[in-house]
Parts: C-alpha cells; sequence; structure tokens
C-alpha cells in the first residue's frame, strides 16, 4: 500500500476559476494558475504528489498512542522499550510492514527543522533538540510508572477509571499519552510544515528554483524538488487519509463560527501555492505561505483556550480523570505554540522562554494540577494570555467543539 495514493484520483483542472460541490469547493481566479479542485496535481497523465513518508509518521505516531491506550484498558505494563523502539523505528515495532520498512521515524524529525533548529532562525538550539526529544521519552518512563497498578492521586502516577474509560496519568496529574500526542504535533509536525518545508532555506535550497522553473525533475520520480518539499508540508496535516492531528483539530476550530474560515483558507492555500509551483509563481507561493503560517498558528492557540476552560469546568465537579485530561490537552497545544511561525517575522508566536512560563505556571502548584485552588485561578489567566496573543477572546474559543 502506497499511502501517498489513497487521496489521489483523476480529477479535472479548471484555468482561472472552478465551481464544484467538493468538501473545499472554492472558486480560485488567479491568472496564469492551473489550480485543482483538490490537491491532485499530474505530469504525462502520472502524479507528481508525493507524501509517502508524513503518512508513515502520521500513524507512526497514533501507534504510539493507541499502545499506551490499548495497554490502559486491560490493567498492562506500559514497556518503555515498546515504546522506544517506535519513536525510533527500531526492532519491528509496528503492526504494518510498511511502517517498520519504511526507514522512517518520529524521533529524528522532532525539533529538527531548518529555520529553527538547523539555521538556528527561530532561536532553537542542538541543546533544546535534544531536551524536546528526552521530554517525549520521558513521556514512556511516566506511562510505565502510571501502569504499575496504583490509583492516581497526589504525587502518585496511577489509573484512573472513569466509567468504560481507563487512563493513566503521572504523579503531577499530567496524562502522558496526550502529552505526547499533542506535543507531537508540535514538535514534530508543525514544526516539519511550518518551519521547515515551507521555509524558503528548504524550498529554494541550492538550485531547486531554477530546477523547479525549467522542471528538471528529481531522478527516479515524477516531480521537481520543490514539488516534493511543498507536498511533505501538506501530507503533515492530510496524509493518513484525512482525520488526522492537525487535519482533525483544524476542522474543529473551523465548526465555530468565529474561526469558520480557517479550514478553507488552509486548504485552498495549499492547492494554490502548489498551483504557482507548477506555473513557477514564486510570488504567489510565498503569498500562500504565509496565509498557511498564520491559519495554522491559530489552530493549538484556539484548541489550548477552548481544553483550559474545558478542564476548569470539569473541576467543579471532577478533579481528576475527565478535568486533567482536558488539561494534559492544552498542555500539548501550548507546547505546539513553540513551533508556530509568524511569517511577519518568522519567528514562533511565543517564545520557548514564554511557553516554557506557561506550561510551568499550569503545574506550579504544589500538587501538581492535583493542587486544584492553584489551578483555577491560573487557568483563566493562561487562556486570557494566549487569546489576547492571537488576536481572539477566550469566549470565542470555548464556544469550539
Amino acid at each position: 500500500m502506497r499511502f501517498n495514493k489513497y487521496i489521489l484520483g483523476s480529477l479535472s483542472l479548471a484555468l482561472f476559476t472552478f465551481t464544484s460541490c467538493s468538501d473545499d469547493d472554492t472558486v480560485i481566479e488567479e491568472p496564469g494558475l492551473i489550480v485543482p479542485e483538490t490537491y491532485t496535481f499530474e505530469r504525462n497523465g502520472t502524479t507528481t504528489v508525493d507524501f509517502e513518508g508524513q503518512s508513515s509518521r502520521l500513524l507512526m505516531l497514533q501507534e504510539m498512542g493507541n499502545y499506551i491506550k490499548d495497554q490502559a484498558a486491560v490493567s498492562a505494563i506500559v514497556d518503555v522499550t515498546v515504546l522506544d523502539n517506535m519513536y525510533a523505528n527500531t526492532n519491528n515495532p509496528f503492526s504494518t510492514t510498511e511502517l517498520n520498512a519504511s526507514g522512517k521515524q518520529l524521533r529524528n524529525k522532532t525539533a529538527a527543522s531548518k529555520d529553527y533548529f538547523v539555521n538556528l532562525g527561530g532561536g532553537g538550539s542542538i541543546v533544546e533538540q535534544a531536551e524536546v526529544r528526552s521530554y517525549f521519552e520521558t513521556q514512556f518512563d511516566d506511562a510505565n510508572a502510571a501502569s504499575q497498578g496504583a490509583v492516581a492521586s497526589a504525587n502518585v502516577a496511577g489509573y484512573y477509571v472513569d466509567g468504560s474509560s481507563t487512563r493513566l496519568f503521572a504523579a503531577n496529574g499530567l496524562e502522558p499519552q496526550q502529552v505526547l500526542l499533542k506535543g507531537m504535533m508540535g514538535a514534530c509536525f508543525m514544526d516539519q510544515i511550518v518551519n521547515n518545508y515551507l521555509s524558503s532555506a528548504v524550498l529554494d535550497e541550492s538550485t531547486s528554483k531554477e530546477d523547479n522553473t525549467n522542471k528538471v525533475l528529481v531522478s527516479g520520480y515524477n516531480y521537481t524538488n520543490m514539488e516534493h518539499k511543498w507536498d511533505e508540508a501538506y501530507g503533515y496535516i492530510y496524509g493518513a487519509g484525512g482525520g488526522k492531528y492537525w487535519d482533525s483539530y483544524i476542522n474543529q476550530v473551523d465548526a465555530d463560527a468565529d474561526f469558520s474560515s480557517i479550514k478553507e483558507n488552509i486548504e485552498v492555500a495549499f492547492r494554490k501555492g502548489r498551483a504557482a509551483i507548477v506555473a513557477n509563481n514564486y510570488t504567489v507561493r510565498d503569498e500562500q505561505i504565509a496565509i498557511i503560517k498564520s491559519n495554522l498558528a491559530k489552530v493549538p492557540a484556539v484548541r489550548a483556550v477552548y481544553y483550559l476552560k474545558n478542564g476548569k469546568s470539569k473541576l467543579i465537579t471532577d478533579n481528576g480523570a475527565k478535568a486533567f485530561h482536558a488539561i494534559s490537552e492544552a498542555y500539548g497545544f501550548i507546547m505546539s505554540l513553540r513551533y508556530t511561525n509568524n511569517p511577519e517575522t518568522n519567528a514562533p508566536y511565543f517564545t520557548k522562554t514564554e511557553v516554557d512560563a506557561l506550561l510551568a505556571e499550569l503545574t506550579d502548584g504544589t500538587n501538581g494540577l492535583w493542587d486544584v485552588d492553584y489551578l483555577n485561578i491560573h487557568l483563566d489567566s493562561i487562556a486570557i494570555e494566549i487569546a489576547t496573543r492571537f488576536g481572539f477572546t477566550v469566549a470565542q474559543a470555548e464556544t469550539v467543539n
């Protein structure tokens, strides 16, 4: 199975304008561009789109999250070695031969973008990169500790059963599975999208622009290097068949009337930018990059505020699994803010220092999240700070489902 094939098909193209009844139905007018109704691009009757590596990593993270969840459901120990192997894709840890033999892994793409961690333009460093990867590995240890059989309580890692759902919590009340999933959405997927594949340092590296202009294809493939880099950015959102990770949360934010343009803005910009690359129109391409960066950055911001307020509402009747689950999701989305990219500055909307301060504020109660009185005070102030930075209100974010 080739992961990059399952959203591709034979679709007609329209010059200058089009209308359709597809989910991303939008009329586009741009002289000189052929913009498809869906993300479908061909050369000589064969697709030029390939984001197989991104599809693989989305599915790898899904298996990691499911492993923790499934072990908790049957009161089994979470094996740190299994998660380490999944993170680095060693010793055939996944359920399919395709993933095991893909040659791809999550670890070496975590905090690894050219703009923030190679060229260090976003204030990153190799030291930070190592710290980020180590932090995710700490979540494996926390999940293991929580799976040992204790009931979760203040300063005690353990299980918390809520109806038919069993969740694992670290001693400070954070849920390792959610910190891993939401945090990796930022440190790997977001970082690679906006700070790597949509970076001019990657798209225009070496002779890439000249080769794209002259349609010099990568040896053995049906795409130019620039076309492929753009597709790889696209793949980190849409590459696993839809409905996973950023694709899912873009849809959730878009469902709120206050943010109802986000989905269309991102989808159209990806199609229009790819069409601009085909047409050698680098001005339009760069305009679409700015649209993607600014709209995508708002998604973790809105979701962080939503989960902070959702967690607070659940603290009224439940200071365990339901509240801490929501707050752990907020924690992961706050982590993701460090990897956003403001196209006006080519820097994150929240610096590493600012994100670290928000995360510390969230967990600085005497007993971490278990210090409910402390938590109640700080959830609101953190939500306000994030919403204000992005120009929306806390009330607007609270109405997102």
